[in-house]
């Protein structure tokens, strides 16, 4: 090197997707510029960090987040600047939020790019979703402009009638056009004819509040939801990722579609793996209101147990930033009441503490919270430590204790849902583009440094990505570093 680095992590054990091994990670000008084996003496640098008894890993991508996010009535209470704060806490370096048009007068493409000037103020990397409600002739020309602008994907819902709901027509046609232009088709899946009929069955019997809300959305809505979509998946060639998954047999259904061969992928969420549905007969249910709801007992414990074998291929926060005065406005009724919680913050102690427990490793953590989303989003130079990548990294300990506090936390709101829970893996040094951005002193605010990042295309992004696959060596090729 002819200059001296901007910052050298020493002496940490570095933990990649792939393996793991001692070395001093050297930055530069926001990117990764070399590993070094920790045996080799330290590099001169303008900072460096010891990290001896620390592991570094990959700054976490969050594929699923929505940050001032109106659905009817309701507004999330967070901005960009808030939620960008609690994710770098939280280490998670990027975010990718969804432009899902707020009512029938807002395109696709103009809720986008309505999301794009908000992210101006993010703290961290940006990237976005798209979203369809309902197909006309201009939807084409929306998706390609989209795409030409870096946003690969699209989602969209089978249920919820009457506002985010797509028909089947639509996703069909939608998909068709994802595999045109090299994107990803995201579904929220539950049936939504099984869930409205469920719904008003209870609502008839009176057992319409916020207790009831684990029996009005039976884990059939969810799963045949799935294999519906895998049939108009595999009839288009569209790959799909399926947001949220709540039960094993949603997951094996994905399970079962890749092994005939299609690109299916399954996310899950930290509550899915930690909360079961007995939290709806407690002191607070309306802490827990979100769609899918919790499971029951045995059933969170199967999906933790395929989360730990591999089965589910990425862990998002699915963040939703409502206060308790908004959920408890009407928990009488589940049916007017904003629905998601906070958890972009959380989502690396929750997740590490539940894999851990269920005998996965490290390696298996960073795969979901950081690898696997960046590499099926196609989101260039994240998700590895490795030259050429961005200097996006998380120190931490893996046997550092915390206990929850809701009102300590950083993202906006007056509760956690993992209130009072004992969790592993905080983050205690935060490095994102290069910036140490928390540390021993707190939040270094960078102010609205984040940039927006346009993704690749699916299947050049995978083929990018194949050859690398499996090789454990520190200085594996930098293709995928490329914007």
């Amino acid at each position: 090197m002819s200059h001296i680095p901007d910052l050298v992590i020493a002496h940490g054990t570095v933990v990649n997707s792939f393996g793991r091994h001692n070395a001093h990670v050297v930055v530069h000008e926001g990117r990764i510029e070399q590993l070094i084996d920790a045996t080799e003496p330290v590099p001169t640098s303008s900072r460096s960090i010891d990290a001896t008894g620390k592991l570094v890993i990959p700054g976490g991508v969050d594929g699923h987040c929505h940050v001032a996010q109106v659905t009817g009535r309701y507004r999330t209470l967070d901005d960009y600047r808030t939620t960008s704060t609690a994710a770098l806490w939280g280490g998670t370096t990027t975010i990718i939020d969804f432009g899902i048009p707020r009512d029938a007068q807002e395109t696709p493409l103009e809720a986008v790019r309505n999301k794009k000037e908000l992210a101006r103020e993010s703290r961290c990397d940006v990237a976005l979703h798209g979203s369809v409600v309902s197909w006309d002739e201009t939807v084409p020309w929306q998706l390609e402009q989209l795409a030409a602008e870096g946003v690969r994907s699209v989602k969209m819902y089978t249920t919820n009638r009457g506002s985010t709901m797509a028909d089947g027509d639509t996703i069909l046609k939608v998909m068709r056009e994802m595999v045109r232009l090299d994107g990803l088709t995201y579904i929220h899946a539950e049936h939504d004819p099984i869930i409205v009929d469920c719904t008003e069955q209870h609502a008839a019997d009176g057992r319409i509040a916020v207790e009831h809300l684990h029996r009005t959305r039976p884990e059939l809505a969810e799963e045949v939801s799935v294999k519906e979509t895998l049939a108009m998946a595999e009839y288009t060639g569209a790959p799909v990722y399926f947001v949220h998954q709540s039960t094993p047999g949603a997951v094996d259904l994905v399970t079962e579609a890749r092994n005939r061969g299609q690109e299916a992928y399954s996310e899950t969420c930290p509550h899915y793996v930690t909360l079961d549905d007995t939290v709806y007969s407690g002191r607070f249910p309306e802490w827990f209101a979100c769609c899918p709801p919790m499971r029951d007992a045995e059933t969170v414990v199967a999906l933790r147990e395929r989360l730990a074998a591999g089965a589910v291929h990425t862990v998002a926060s699915d963040h939703s930033c409502y206060d308790l005065s908004q959920k408890r406005e009407r928990q009488d009724d589940i049916r007017f009441m904003p629905h998601g919680l906070p958890g972009v913050e959380t989502r690396m102690p929750v997740t590490l503490t539940a894999m851990l427990d269920a005998g996965a490793s490290v390696e298996d953590f960073v795969e979901v919270f950081s690898a696997g989303p960046a590499r099926i989003n196609a989101v260039p130079g994240k998700g590895v430590i490795a030259e050429g990548f961005d200097a996006d990294l998380v120190l931490f300990d893996p046997a550092d204790e915390r206990t929850v506090d809701g009102g300590a936390l950083h993202m906006g709101t007056d509760f956690s849902p993992f209130e009072g829970k004992t969790l592993r893996g905080w983050p205690v040094v935060v490095i994102s583009a290069g910036r140490v951005v928390v540390d021993e002193g707190g939040f270094q605010d960078p102010g609205p440094v984040g940039r927006f990042v346009a993704r690749n295309g699916f299947t050049a992004h995978r083929d990018a990505v194949a050859p690398l696959e499996g090789i454990p060596s520190p200085a594996r090729p930098s293709a995928l570093a490329a914007r």
